[in-house]
């Protein structure tokens, strides 16, 4: 790793991500912008890319902008507990999604197994299921 100080560019380019990306966290208050020296650029310290992948890894894992942002409050370790208590929340989501899409999938196999078997040229089982003929989870608001 390198401590030499980076342009912005460079930092999107290690990050494996764009400028405006960058920016955008910036006006979110994830990524700190550095102190620009009069008639000179800004330039980004190896910390900045630290950073960057947390909230990369972050949003990889499923979790929000906002609640990267509360992640990163936490990140100077002491706060162990409520990491875990956000990373319970987020596993729960998971797993409520992996759910649906479980149920997903078998309904969507079922369809198809009844457009294989079925006998009726003028009539597409998965058209008319889909036209209502099926209770399809309704959406919880």
């Amino acid at each position: 790793m390198t401590t030499n100080p980076m342009t912005i560019g460079t930092l999107a380019k290690r990050a494996g991500t764009h400028v405006e990306t960058i920016r955008y966290y910036q006006r979110r208050g994830l990524v700190v912008v550095p102190e620009k020296p009069y008639g000179g650029i800004r330039h980004y310290e190896e910390n900045a890319l630290i950073r960057l992948h947390f909230i990369r890894s972050a949003q990889w894992l499923g979790f929000s902008l906002d609640e990267v942002s509360e992640l990163l409050k936490l990140e100077d370790g002491t706060h162990c507990d409520e990491a875990r208590t956000l990373t319970e929340r987020k596993l729960d989501d998971v797993r409520r999604k992996i759910a649906g899409l479980r149920q997903m999938e078998s309904t969507l196999a079922n369809l198809v197994e009844r457009c294989l078997c079925s006998t009726d040229p003028q009539r597409c089982p998965i058209i008319h299921s889909l036209q209502g003929s099926f209770d399809a989870p309704t959406e919880e608001m």
